[in-house]
């Protein structure tokens, strides 16, 4: 699978069912984000925003954790500090990784958490060749269709895409935590809030309507994904693909970016082939959804937790 130069690795605590994902940026790497979910968690993101001067970033972490698995970014720039890639400024240079979280507090009590050692741990794992999907890194604790209430979830991912097409690659990447169903291209439940009997819930409940608060409080679920291409985008363009990467997690979950959630959307662009910024962002829709797909699709069963691997 091409990753448009990037490395992607994981950090994962399988005991513990947390852990922590990066993107290793190659140099030049234009970078921007964009969140539609009420209840993030981020550092760096306001450095993203394209009105800002900064244009390039040098990682991009995915952790477990909540707000406490920031500290992964922490180890991610003492690995980078290591290799002297950074921002340059006149002391010395400073690494940027934009950071944002998934609440997987659920999984072990909060009684264990990312930290600064896994982050660096994920930048060593880093590969562009095989990256593991599933239930590694930040994919390890998440679940989805939490809508229905904790007795009805399954087990989330971390899933990957990738196409190429005449020198043009565009990727993405998918940390899958929603309390929404993952759904198929025809609209029905590829996983999610199911019954004992082995049916959807949303056959008895069509609009997916949350009869009273979900067991799921607000700002404790969350799709992350991360688009990337070799393509070359200006700041604002990559702000926009950012934007149009919602597309595709409006297509693969519903319901998206509710009150309970904070979806976010990166957007990194290598520079290195001149294309029509449309195509980027048609092709960047598709790879969002199959990302999330894939990452239901590799999930594997935890305890009671049913997991689709676990079960194909």
């Amino acid at each position: 699978m091409n990753l448009a130069g990037l490395k992607i690795g994981h950090a994962t605590d399988s005991e513990n069912n947390t852990g922590c994902t990066v993107f290793l940026c190659p140099p030049n790497t234009v970078a921007s984000v964009d969140v539609r979910g009420p209840a993030p968690g981020s550092r760096e993101a306001v450095l993203l925003q394209p009105d800002k001067p900064i244009q390039f970033i040098h990682a991009v972490m995915l952790t477990g954790g909540s707000a406490f698995g920031l500290a992964t970014a922490d180890g991610a720039m003492r690995y980078l500090a290591e290799h002297d890639i950074g921002h340059f400024t006149p002391i010395r240079p400073v690494p940027l990784v934009p950071t944002a979280v998934v609440y997987d507090l659920f999984m072990n009590a909060g009684q264990h958490l990312p930290d600064a050692a896994m982050g660096y741990q994920a930048c060593q794992n880093a590969t562009d060749a095989t990256v593991p999907q599933g239930n590694v890194g930040a994919g390890a604790g998440v679940t989805v269709g939490k809508w229905g209430g904790f007795q009805t979830i399954m087990k989330g991912g971390f899933g990957l895409s990738s196409f190429e097409m005449d020198g043009l690659i565009v990727g993405a990447g998918a940390v899958v935590n929603a309390i929404g169903d993952v759904v198929n291209e025809d609209g029905s439940v590829l996983a999610g809030a199911r019954l004992a009997d082995g049916r959807w819930l949303v056959e008895e409940n069509p609009h997916r309507i949350f009869r009273q608060l979900p067991q799921s409080p607000v700002g404790t679920n969350t799709t992350l994904v991360v688009v990337f291409t070799n393509a070359k985008l200006t700041k604002v363009e990559a702000h926009r693909l950012a934007q149009r990467a919602h597309d595709g997690l409006a297509i693969a979950i519903r319901p998206v970016h509710t009150t309970h959630d904070g979806d976010t959307a990166y957007a990194l662009a290598t520079s290195q082939v001149e294309t029509s910024f449309d195509l980027v962002a048609n092709l960047a829709v598709e790879m969002v959804a199959e990302a999330i797909r894939n990452g239901v699709r590799r999930a594997e069963s935890v305890g009671l937790l049913p997991g689709l691997a676990s079960e194909n």
